[in-house]
């Protein structure tokens, strides 16, 4: 492909229809990725299939793994599903009511999951799939969920254009204002200190744990679906113009990455940065050099 695709490695073939979300495994040797055709699947560094996660009776929305790689899903059809890495079920967490779960996430201790519903709530379950709290809040549907490192604070991004960030401790709730359009995602860089989001504004902001906006990173043309850090502070931003751009703290642009044909709908660093996934509704996932 050569360094003007900005460093494509790889092509992953097999979903067929969007892919909502990818993930790498802690170890970073598997990457899963999450479809609007009801399945999982899981792939090896090389792109070759290693396994599909059958059991959601509708589009999986979100996936993400645990600590220890225990992977988890989300799905429009209401429920949340533990798996292990052989693609076995481990547990279904039946969300009780039918409001459809649009993102899903574990506390980085492995003690929490934490997951976004349509009806705009948020629910904490311990593992055996048991709700410990419902938080309420937001107008609208929440999009995404994100745990801070230290597992103490939890970050929403809503469609009523909002982001709220809640003190598990102190039960405090400060509700972050400033994109115009709704937020799609939302992620704490490794050190805890930065939020970014993404939204259907365009932008990309970044905030600081008191609400205040530090820098808005602006250049997509069309809503932004997904952020992520990677373990030295860059950003990787993917977005309905069909590209992924890299940016650096200040908000500089580094790299556009174009190969995609259609919308970027999550991103997600492998774990010493090296490797950006990229889930589109292309019905592919694309792997990329980050140097």
């Amino acid at each position: 492909m050569g360094n003007f695709q900005g460093g494509e490695i790889k092509t992953l073939k097999g979903h067929n229809s969007d892919v909502n979300s990818v993930a790498f495994s802690p170890d970073g040797n598997i990457i899963a990725s999450a479809s609007t055709d009801g399945t999982i699947k899981l792939w090896n560094l090389q792109g070759e299939e290693i396994k599909t996660l059958l059991g959601h009776e509708g589009s999986v929305w979100s996936v993400a793994f645990s600590p220890n790689s225990t992977i988890i899903t989300a799905s429009w059809d209401s429920t949340i599903k533990l798996w292990d890495l052989q693609g076995n079920e481990i547990n279904t967490i039946h969300n009780g009511y039918s409001s459809m779960v649009f993102s899903v996430v574990f506390s980085p201790d492995g003690k929490t999951i934490a997951s976004g519903h349509a009806d705009g709530t948020i629910k904490l379950w311990n593992l055996q799939g048991y709700v410990i709290k419902n938080l309420e809040g937001h107008g609208s549907v929440v999009f995404n969920v994100a745990f801070s490192p230290d597992s103490k604070i939890i970050a929403t991004a809503s469609w009523d254009n909002t982001i709220k960030l809640w003190n598990l401790q102190t039960q405090e709730i400060k509700t972050l204002k400033g994109h115009t359009g709704s937020v799609w995602d939302v992620v704490f860089n490794y050190s805890g200190n930065i939020i970014a989001t993404a939204s259907y504004d365009k932008t990309i902001k970044l905030w600081n744990l008191q609400g205040h906006t530090i820098k808005t990173l602006e250049g997509h043309t069309n809503r932004v679906n997904s952020v992520a850090f990677s373990p030295d502070n860059n950003i990787a931003s993917g977005s309905s113009d069909n590209t992924v751009k890299l940016w650096n703290l200040q908000g500089h642009l580094i790299k556009t990455l174009k190969g995609h044909y259609s919308d970027v709908n999550s991103i997600a660093f492998s774990p010493d940065g090296n490797t950006i996934a990229s889930a589109s509704t292309d019905s592919t996932i694309k792997l990329w050099n980050n140097w």
